[in-house]
């Protein structure tokens, strides 16, 4: 008889690793135990040297299928004890914590079917989970995943639960948030005077006639509540879009289930597969005309975001509706997901008219992640419920702790240590007293679960993002820290090369809206030779002025109006006869004419997500958008896959002229013929650059390649040339991937 010990890291507590172990064993006739600590798990295995190796052979090639094994150490130790049994011990808590954070996952089919069971005693059970599915990240406070550790330390297990949660053979075992009717958690409904009206599947009933009737009510969901109403019924949503002052910006639609959704749009293989996956993800799909649900739901766009049910209680409400909901997050502009039945008073009583609750204390807020499917790549829009925190495995361990802030807007922090590169979820737009206070709880949450004091402290080198105020605040607190600043297209370009663990020298293309340049202007459209080391700006979008810098962005005509002032003499101007000109009045040009003579709150920018703007007004499709990316959306929608024409531009030493373009513009009165002439002149700017440094793999990154067609089109084109080249699968190319791209910075 042999002795091994295992220590195993990854995301490992509170996906069911102990049983699985337990049965393991029991199936290779195995003695000895296995036991959680704050680093991961520890199997001590007592048996024949071949009954080992299968065990250990199997637990590599089957692990839980939740689970995410990043390594396992192996080793023969001398041990005196010989062991009868096998026993799943007490977790352990050491020093150094390191374990893995599990993220939310939806309801399994095995709890719905619980729920669905007459004879189970979870009948009717809205908060009913297991050790494969339910509430991780949203209610843990600290590793290790131990009942004590999460918002179920208050509720006492009740004889049935507690036989379930202590039998290793049962699916239930050890998983924490377990619970009933009985001993755990219940929902409540009330009404907007805060007065209870009923509970648990009374009130889940009477919460789907108050949909059916056209009412909005917030619920609340895993990470955070959800506004729900009625998606067919015109009133009830344009109701909802007058209360929260939200013109135009589609809303988020839950179905029962995927046939369902099939009934409302086209979604091919590849969507059905993540639709129906274990994070249930919203998912960009093609919407079908004529449908039933309301042309106010996503208007002048041809997408839906849609998802399926994912807690017990969508499911217990889907008995009663047979129609779509709107489920959008339940928050004020700029601020985060609302987790709490006390922040619905405060902050959206005048737009719900009831709410419904349950007494499980959301710890962690976390919203839904968003995906779009892009020539078979599941492409993260939004990295949240389901996926987040992410874990991304270094090929070196590091001798210091890091922290990287991220950017301003689509705010997420970024965590190393060891060999561990952690990607926290969305956190939200850092615009108001609200987000930037959700934003320092959520790295004292990490600190916390980690016992993390950072050595170097990351951000951007825009001095008026609140993420790189706090940095400095940081720093200042304590001296001891490292502080550094990373350019922010460059930290786009380093997220795709930490996503693919890339070592060398690459071509970058950084196309967003924003982002503060080295020379004090705002770039946007940028292309560098990067390494994790340095990076140099070889070339970059003509600078044009932003007319009135933040109006500019809320208003595409400025940006067209300017990149007219930069190639005609104002009478000139007045004299087009063109959409753009039209949207405004002669005193109004003649006055913006002066700012851009002066520089008056006019910036230099490089933005290729603000040449959408001007397309757009130039078009004759947007003047004004009132949500960021409307105008992108809208260029995506009026492409033409047959015209395969683009307009003229010419690639200079340091920059790209774009002029030839705008005189090519104006000339066109056909608004699909401008957009499509327009994606197509991207691509053949981004192919006519790469073909000068075809010795480097290219990285695409940045807002605008969330343009669905643009990336296609490129994938394709690179495809066809054989070039190597990467962009954002699993980590948003928006925003939200600055964080990361921050921190793969000091791994040189």
């Amino acid at each position: 008889m042999r002795t091994f010990k295992l220590q195993i890291k990854g995301i490992v507590q509170g996906v069911g690793f102990r049983p699985f172990v337990y049965n393991l064993a029991l199936k290779h006739h195995i003695k000895g135990w296995v036991n959680n600590d704050d680093k991961g798990v520890n199997i001590l295995l007592y048996a024949s040297y071949l009954n080992i190796n299968l065990f250990i052979e199997e637990l590599k090639q089957n692990p839980p299928k939740l689970s995410k094994i990043n390594e396992i150490n192996i080793k023969e130790i001398t041990f005196l004890e010989e062991f009868k049994t096998f026993e799943i011990k007490q977790s352990l808590n050491t020093n150094n914590k390191s374990t893995i954070i599990s993220a939310d996952i939806a309801i399994c089919d095995d709890c719905i079917e619980d729920i669905n069971d007459v004879s189970n005693h979870r009948y009717n059970y809205a908060l009913t989970n297991c050790t494969n599915c339910g509430p991780r990240y949203s209610i843990i406070n600290t590793v290790p995943y131990d009942r004590c550790n999460t918002s179920m330390k208050d509720f006492i297990l009740c004889s049935k639960c507690k036989d379930e949660y202590e039998n290793p053979l049962n699916r239930r075992y050890h998983a924490q948030p377990v619970s009933c009717e009985v001993c755990g958690p219940n929902v409540t409904l009330y009404n907007k005077n805060n007065i209870k009206i009923s509970y648990n599947l009374e009130a889940i009933e009477k919460t789907a006639n108050l949909i059916n009737q056209g009412y909005i009510l917030a619920v609340k969901g895993m990470g955070g509540f959800h506004l729900i109403c009625d998606a067919t019924n015109d009133k009830v949503v344009n109701r909802l879009r007058y209360i929260k002052n939200r013109p135009t910006k589609p809303y988020a639609l839950m179905f029962k289930d995927v046939n369902s959704i099939k009934n409302y749009t086209n979604l091919n293989l590849e969507e059905e597969e993540i639709l129906t996956s274990k994070e249930k993800p919203i998912v960009l799909l093609e919407k079908k005309e004529n449908s039933s649900i309301s042309s106010f739901v996503a208007p002048n766009v041809n997408k839906l975001g849609c998802f399926i049910a994912y807690t017990g209680i969508h499911h217990l409400l889907f008995r009663y509706i047979d129609k779509p909901l709107i489920a959008t997050s339940a928050n004020l502009k700029d601020e985060p997901i609302i987790k709490t039945k006390e922040d619905i008073f405060s902050k959206l009583v005048d737009v719900i008219d009831f709410i419904l609750d349950y007494n499980r204390e959301i710890v962690n807020s976390c919203d839904d992640s968003i995906i779009q499917v892009v020539k078979k790549y599941n492409i993260k829009l939004r990295n949240a419920r389901g996926y987040a925190p992410t874990l991304i495995k270094l090929n070196e361990s590091l001798d210091k702790k890091i922290l990287s802030l991220g950017a301003n807007q689509k705010s997420t922090i970024s965590l190393a240590f060891e060999n561990n590169l952690i990607l926290s979820p969305y956190i939200a737009d850092l615009n108001s007293i609200e987000s930037l206070e959700y934003f320092i709880r959520t790295i004292k949450t990490f600190k916390n679960f980690y016992d993390f004091k950072p050595d170097v402290v990351i951000c951007d080198k825009h001095p008026n993002y609140e993420s790189t105020k706090f940095a400095f605040k940081l720093k200042e607190e304590n001296p001891n820290i490292k502080l550094i600043q990373v350019q922010h297209h460059y930290a786009h370009i380093l997220s795709v090369m930490a996503e693919n663990s890339l070592d060398e020298e690459v071509l970058g293309f950084a196309f967003d809206g924003t982002g503060f340049g080295e020379d004090g202007n705002i770039w946007g459209g940028e292309v560098l030779i990067a390494s994790r080391k340095e990076y140099k700006r070889i070339k970059h979008i003509e600078y044009f002025k932003l007319l009135g810098t933040e109006i500019a962005i809320k208003e595409p005509k400025r940006v067209a109006l300017s990149l007219l002032f930069d190639i005609f003499t104002l009478e000139e101007i007045l004299n087009l006869d063109i959409p753009t000109t039209k949207a405004f009045s002669h005193t109004q040009i003649k006055t913006l004419h002066t700012m851009w003579q002066k520089g008056l709150n006019a910036p230099l920018c490089s933005s290729i997500g603000r040449l959408f703007d001007a397309i757009s007004s130039f078009a004759d499709i947007l003047h004004t958008q009132t949500y960021e990316g409307e105008t992108g959306l809208q260029i995506e929608l009026n492409y033409d896959s047959s015209i395969n024409a683009c307009f003229s531009y010419e690639i200079l030493e340091k920059t790209i002229d774009i002029k030839p373009m705008i005189r090519e513009i104006i000339k066109e009165k056909d608004k699909k013929t401008i957009c499509s002439k327009f994606i197509n002149t991207l691509v053949n700017i981004i192919l006519e650059i790469s073909n000068s440094y075809k010795n480097l793999p290219v990285v695409l990154s940045g807002g605008v390649f969330q343009n669905k067609i643009l990336l296609e089109l490129l994938i394709d084109k690179f495809q066809e040339e054989g070039r190597v080249f990467y962009f954002n699968i699993d980590v948003p190319s928006n925003d939200s991937g600055i964080s990361l791209g921050q921190i793969y910075h000091q791994f040189t």
